[in-house]
Formats: C-alpha cells, structure tokens, sequence
C-alpha cells in the first residue's frame, strides 16, 4: 500500500503540526497503522499485529457489515439530527430494548467525553444540586467539566487539582484497596466511604447531585466492583437527593458476555439513573448517548434551554449503530465474550500459579487484567515489569497495554471478535517473557522469592529508571 510519508517524515509531521501532549502508544518507538481487519492491525510494511487494546472496535476493524451500513446511507443522506428520520427514532428503540424499562430516553452525541458533559448537565438540573462524587483513579473524559471528576487526570495538577464541589470515594478495589478479598462485607463496607462522604458534605451545606462511577474501571486498573456496591451506593445517594451515573463507555456492549452492560453484573435489583455510552457503539465511528429516564428529562427540559446536537444522532451515525446491533447478534458476540474471556482467564490463572510477578487476575468476559507485583505478600506494584512486557509483546507484533494508578495492569480490551487461540498465543508469550524476567531479576517460582530491594536494584539495571 502507498503512503504519502515514510513513518519518519510522518513522525516528524506530527512533530511539528501536532500537540505536544498528544501522545501515542508504544512512544519510545511507536508504530504506524495503514490497514486493519477483525482483531489485526498492519503497519506500513504489511507487519500483522494482533490488537488485545482496541475496545473501539467493538466487532472487529473494518466489518463489513459496518462498512456497507455507511456507504448505503452516506450515499443516500447525511444530515442535521434535526430533521425528521427513521434511523434515529428506530436506533434509540433497539438501544433502550437492551436497558431495563426505566431507561427510555436517549440523547445522541458524538463522543463518550460529551456523553459524560451532559450526563452531569442532567443531573445538575434534576434537583438544583451542584456537587458529584467520584471514585479514586477515575476516568471519564478529556473535557474540562470532566477532568474535574477524574483523579486519573487531575491527581497530575498537584493539590490544586481537585475541585470544591468534587469528592473522591475510594475505589472498590478488592484486591489493593482499602477493604479487600478477606473483609467479611467488601461491598457495604465501600458503600459506607460514600454514604460518609454524603453526611461529611451535607454536614458542610453541599447538596450531591450525582455519584458518577464506570460500571467496571478501566484505567483505574480493571476493578469489578463487589457485588452489592452500587446497589448500596445508590440507596444512599438517592436519599441525598442525586443520581446514580453509570459510565459504560469502556465497557458496555455485551464485553462482559453474560449481560449487555456492565452495570448488570451488580443484579436485577440495581439500575442506574443515567447510562452513559461511547467507543464501541459505533466500532470507531465518533458517536455517543445518553439514556435517562424519562422523570430526569423532563426536568431538564424544564429549564426552558434548549438541546440540540448537530452531528448527534444523523442518520449515518445511527444506521452504524443498528449495523453494530445487528453484529453482536448475528456473531454472538456476547456468547464469544463468554468463551474466550473464561478461557484466557483460565490460562492467566494457570500462570499466576507459576509466575510470582503475577499478584492478581481480574476479569469477567472480555474485560481482563493482570496486576503484576514485585512482592506478593506486600502486594507492591511492578511497574517497570509491566512496561518491559507490553514493549516486548510488541517486538512479538502483539498490542497490549499496561494502565492502572500505578501502570503496573497488564489490560485486555480486544475486539469481541478475539478467538481462543489468539488468546492462547498472548498468554504464552507472556509466559515467556515472565520466566526471563524472574531469571533475570533472581524472582523464582514456588515460595521462594528474592528480597524486594534486591529486585529493585536488578530492575533498574535491567530497564533503567521508569517515569511515569
């Protein structure tokens, strides 16, 4: 395939045209993508890489029933949402079809950071309340209203990062948290932080308008809430008088296999009052929605402002969305994710047993993490391991990223078209790369183990000193 520049010229380009925090992957030596298809991705030199990264993808790069959905309508009609068209009012029918009944109304935007905005929009207006709670590490977006609610980004600004009307309860992370697997209660005891939160703000004359949360955090290091959390949150949270946003950006669309969202994993009996959705609804195609109940978009309405969205909900971006439907439930993807998300969990745990790097396995469908330690008893993140390994899997035209506060999870997001023996192939590659770094580094296996200051020192002649 011809290219307009060599990637030198391309980086250089970039160099000079593009914003100095805009960064790439891999960016000590980072790669350029031509062409992709299903779970591969190829560089300029025709080079195959298997993507375990690209949750935008939902159903594989380049599908060609995605294609062909917005070729015919581009051809047809693209136009301002404003108009009158059956794509839009027949897309938010099957997307609120997959939510519980309350969830009804839908708002069409363009990105999950804008999804994010006007979720915390209606949930300002719906009782006049300004104040929001948000976990520890969270992420749920590049724009400035949600920077605010993020730690993962504004915890960079210093002390003066964090803003009045925001309030930070801990991760429910059972495993590095606070309360974790041997605490009798996880959930309740997680749940309590918020409901002292509430009391601590309301003690302070704030009124809490939402607590926003993913339903399973991604760059938080691939935390699944305990069972029962969100419920217990809920009920406290409603009682101050806000709502309950679950952000499904990262993780909806049947990536967990047993249910359509992420939140479902929680039981029946929970819903939350706003879901917020991105990345996959499109397979890379920028749209986004909100879907609320029809109580809350009511009092939005009533403050007289009118919503419009240009570009949200046109008749291209929903005839992708119904393609991207039609997919999950032509492939079964969802049935997929079960299969091959047990299946790499089963091997990931088959390596924990052998590799003392590896401290956790997290995961339910497609949605996996692997929180690698220097320590397994202290449980102390190993950073510059994890960044070892993802450059490394890269030489073996393997993507894979490492996240976490402490970018020490090694994260599988892959498209859901991801199969049994591409999961079979990463899990022996890491394999490998585990057993040379314990050599390496003097970790052994079994209970053995070699004292943490040791593998610090032999780490850091290894790879040199990390910076985040």
């Amino acid at each position: 395939m011809s290219e307009l520049y060599c990637k030198a010229e391309t980086m250089e380009l970039r160099r000079k045209h593009i914003g100095p925090s805009c960064k790439v992957f891999f960016a000590k030596d980072p790669i350029k993508i031509v062409r992709a298809q299903g779970q591969y991705m190829y560089d300029e030199n025709g080079e195959k890489y298997l993507d375990c990264i690209n949750n935008v993808a939902h159903v594989g790069h380049s599908h060609p029933d995605v294609i062909k959905a917005a070729v015919k309508q581009m051809e047809l009609l693209n136009t301002n949402s404003r108009f009158l068209h059956d794509n839009l009012v027949q897309y938010a029918k099957r997307l609120t079809a997959t939510l519980p009944e309350k969830l009804s109304i839908c708002y069409f935007v363009n990105s999950g950071s804008e999804a994010n905005d006007l979720a915390l929009r209606l949930a300002r207006q719906y009782r006049g309340h300004q104040d929001v709670i948000t976990l520890d590490h969270a992420y749920h977006g590049h724009v400035s209203s949600l920077i605010d609610i993020s730690p993962y980004k504004f915890n960079q600004l210093g002390t003066e990062g964090k803003k009045e009307f925001v309030h930070v309860a801990p991760s429910p992370d059972i495993y590095r948290g606070k309360y974790r697997e041997d605490h009798p209660d996880p959930a309740s005891a997680y749940a309590d932080d918020v409901k002292k939160i509430i009391e601590e703000a309301e003690k302070n004359g704030r009124k809490i308008a939402a607590f926003i949360a993913e339903s399973m955090q991604s760059c938080g290091g691939q935390i699944i809430p305990p069972a029962g959390y969100f419920q217990k949150v809920a009920e406290y949270v409603h009682k101050a008088g806000g709502i309950f946003i679950a952000d499904e950006v990262q993780v909806g669309f049947g990536r967990v296999g047993k249910h359509f969202w992420g939140f479902q994993l929680q039981g029946k009996d929970f819903v939350p009052d706003i879901v917020t959705m991105g990345k996959p609804i499109g397979n890379g195609h920028p749209m986004s929605c909100v879907v609320t109940t029809r109580e809350i978009a009511e009092a939005f309405g009533a403050s007289g402002l009118e919503y419009f969205n240009t570009f949200g909900g046109n008749p291209v971006s929903c005839a992708i969305g119904l393609a991207v439907l039609d997919v999950i439930e032509k492939e079964d993807l969802q049935g997929n994710a079960i299969q091959v998300g047990n299946y790499l969990t089963e091997l990931l745990n088959k390596q924990q047993e052998k590799h003392p790097l590896i401290g956790d396995v997290r995961g339910i469908g497609l949605f996996v993490g692997v929180d690698l330690v220097k320590d397994q008893q202290k449980r102390t993140p190993a950073t510059a391991e994890a960044q070892h390994i993802i450059y490394k899997l890269k030489e073996q035209r393997i993507l894979l990223s490492a996240d976490g506060p402490h970018r020490n999870i090694l994260k599988f997001k892959p498209p859901m078209c991801f199969t049994m023996e591409d999961a079979k192939l990463v899990v022996d590659q890491i394999d490998e790369l585990l057993t040379a770094l314990e050599e390496a580094t003097g970790a052994r296996t079994g209970n053995g183990k070699s004292s943490t200051s040791q593998h610090k020192r032999k780490v850091c002649f290894l790879f040199g000193v990390l910076k985040k």
